[in-house]
């Protein structure tokens, strides 16, 4: 049962751990609609997000360089294909041409009309090479095609290493950011679990860094192509001409103006979106961890409507994210098209006046297109990029999040513990303003076996969270064999206990990996000792691949019974100088009570216990008693001392006992 104060706040502790969330957690501790929240720091978290590039600074320099040569010869294109116009242009005129006379003489002729028409032409012509009859060179045009062609495979080329190697990096990148985040869930506090649904925390873990992944793979390429054929085409079209070049300019500021407006109201929308996923995959996790509790009271239609209110919310924010960022593009396409037919008109009139040929028009629209096609592009990263940095900043609030307190930097061992525990004037409280524990006192002996009972919330729960080292006591000391356990370090403390809880973990896997999952090295004598002492070797062998058994996800395919046994034999072959059992016979039958009561029994065995029930039946034989109630220590003594004293116990007791007799009348 819960020792936590009441919350409003919805939560969900980790499977099978001792922790327990605030009093709202369960199917319906519904995760209510928030507005949706801004970026927090939306330069901060992008910039953040690029320092993880850095360690693969020199792969990304070939990627760079690859992609110069990439956008090298893709320029080249337009310029080979307008010589090539410029030929068969060429030759239809000059196949229309009188043989006999020269070009310049056809010029001369033209001028010496005196009409402006004529002029025009003369003009035209005096910026080609005529050859008067000759007709068409199809040998020269073959040659630039097959040289076009070839220019168009090596830019090819080297366009797909660029982004074989960026897929690589980016890879690299996300696989880092992945471990960083594992090796951090393992160093937050039992607290942060607590406070976070267990399915946003997984949304962060996964949907959040794969949408990273897939941006930096897709996205970092597309930029530095983009980046580089904007300058490189720039530097053609000058070289064409320096008007129409001018003229395309026009389009940067304009686009740049639209795609910043249309971004800023975007980027809320994306942080939203992200946060409803978060919301909607906690809901998720929880309804399909609890359907049989949803089953068993009739909640089905709620949860569908809680369902539909967190989907309709992540409708919205998803459709408003991808419709307005979706109009950058149209917007700057506009811009676009309305930038070549002002080309086309102006140089077609350049190309009448002689000013300039057929074929360098012709590259030169080739070349707009390439101009503002990248510039249309980043337009369109800039909806990526957002989804991305919003993601991003959800996967750094939890690398941000609060650790546990650091280890001592000079620990102390505790080799073959005795199991002697001492509590010393411990205050501990949840909530600043809300004393839970005050100057709590007590003393367990070695191999003695110790029972914590009291009401719902007294802080038995707790007692043996402190004692773990899942929270940190806020005064005072815990000392396991004299030493301090801030002294120690937290994995060589927790090596010191086992613990049976009455939420039963098993992970899918065979029952030989589950009882092993505290002492790789066992033997398979040793696990089979360890199924007997349990009593639940008789079981496993029934079952048709004996030890090879795979349970599933949630241990399903045996009873509650069955995975209480198994746990108790984990803890047998873990071999614990202190064991902890958190009512673990609560959610059983009485026969099979009666058989894990036994096991327990020789479990706890020369070993130092705690024992946390609300059986009192069942903790009769206790070397020592704690009653706890409101975070104190208010009895203690054995059952018949307790009983004597006809305090709180007695009442306790005899409640329990009035209640087995009315159900049995």
């Amino acid at each position: 049962m819960s020792d936590r104060p009441e919350n409003t706040k919805s939560v969900t502790p980790p499977a099978g751990g001792p922790g327990r969330g605030p009093g709202g957690g369960g199917p319906f501790g519904g995760h209510g609609m928030m507005p949706p929240a801004k970026t927090k720091d939306f330069k901060g978290s992008a910039k953040r997000l690029g320092s993880y590039l850095k360690p693969h600074a020199v792969m990304l320099t070939i990627v760079v360089l690859l992609a110069i040569v990439s956008v090298a010869f893709s320029i080249m294109g337009p310029k080979i294909l307008g010589n090539a116009t410029n030929l068969l242009f060429e030759g239809v005129i000059s196949k229309q041409m009188p043989a006999g006379i020269t070009q310049d003489q056809m010029i001369a002729g033209l001028r010496a009309s005196g009409t402006t028409k004529d002029a025009q032409r003369a003009d035209m012509l005096a910026k080609m090479d005529l050859k008067p009859g000759a007709g068409i060179d199809f040998t020269a045009i073959g040659k630039l095609l097959i040289l076009l062609t070839g220019v168009y495979l090596l830019s090819a080329l080297f366009g797909w290493l660029q982004q074989y190697l960026m897929a690589g990096v980016a890879q690299k990148t996300v696989y880092g950011l992945r471990s960083q985040v594992d090796q951090k869930l393992a160093r937050l506090p039992l607290k942060y679990f607590d406070d976070n649904a267990r399915g946003d925390t997984l949304s962060r873990v996964t949907n959040d860094i794969d949408n990273i992944a897939n941006t930096l793979s897709q996205s970092a390429t597309q930029i530095i192509t983009s980046v580089l054929t904007i300058i490189g085409v720039l530097i053609m079209m000058f070289t064409i001409s320096p008007l129409l070049a001018s003229i395309s300019l026009l389009v940067i500021p304009l686009s740049v103006v639209v795609t910043m407006f249309i971004a800023k109201r975007s980027q809320k929308q994306f942080v939203a979106q992200w946060d409803r996923t978060g919301k909607l995959n906690g809901h998720i996790e929880e309804m399909f961890s609890g359907h049989s509790v949803v089953k068993v009271f009739g909640r089905q239609q709620e949860a569908i409507d809680i369902f539909d209110r967190e989907n309709e919310g992540l409708y919205e924010a998803s459709f408003k994210a991808q419709f307005i960022s979706g109009t950058i593009m149209p917007s700057v396409n506009f811009l676009n098209n309305l930038n070549y037919v002002g080309i086309a008109v102006i140089g077609g009139l350049r190309v009448a006046q002689g000013r300039i040929s057929l074929g360098d028009v012709q590259a030169f629209i080739q070349y707009s297109r390439q101009f503002t096609q990248p510039i249309a592009q980043t337009a369109s990263i800039a909806n990526t990029l957002q989804s991305a940095v919003a993601s991003a900043e959800r996967v750094f609030e939890l690398l941000d999040a609060a650790e546990e307190r650091p280890e001592t930097a000079t620990p102390q061992v505790l080799a073959d513990a005795t199991g002697h525990v001492e509590f010393r004037d411990v205050s501990f409280r949840y909530k600043d303003d809300e004393p839970l524990i005050e100057s709590l006192n007590l003393e367990a002996r070695p191999a003695q076996t110790v029972a914590i009972v009291g009401p719902t919330g007294a802080g038995k729960t707790t007692l043996v969270n402190l004692l773990m080292r899942f929270y940190e006591i806020d005064a005072g000391s815990i000392l396991v064999d004299g030493i301090d356990i801030r002294e120690l370090t937290r994995d060589n403390l927790r090596h010191t206990f086992g613990m049976v809880l009455q939420d039963t973990w098993l992970f899918k896997g065979t029952i030989r990996e589950n009882l092993a999952y505290g002492r790789e090295d066992a033997t398979e004598e040793q696990i089979q000792a360890a199924a007997a002492a349990a009593y639940v070797d008789h079981f496993v062998r029934t079952l048709p691949e004996g030890y090879d058994t795979v349970l599933n996800d949630d241990s399903s395919n045996i009873s509650q019974g069955q995975r209480q046994l198994l746990t108790i034999a984990r803890a047998f072959l873990a071999d614990p100088a202190i064991l902890i059992l958190d009512e673990a016979t609560s959610s059983v039958d009485t026969r099979t009570e009666a058989l894990i009561q036994k096991a327990m029994t020789g479990l706890m065995k020369n070993r130092t216990s705690f024992v946390i029930a609300h059986r009192l039946s069942t903790i009769r034989d206790a070397d020592l008693i704690l009653v706890m109630n409101e975070g104190q220590i208010i009895e203690s003594g054995t059952h018949t001392e307790l009983l004597a004293q006809q305090g709180f116990y007695f009442s306790l007791y005899n409640s329990q006992f009035t209640d087995a007799l009315d159900e049995a009348v």
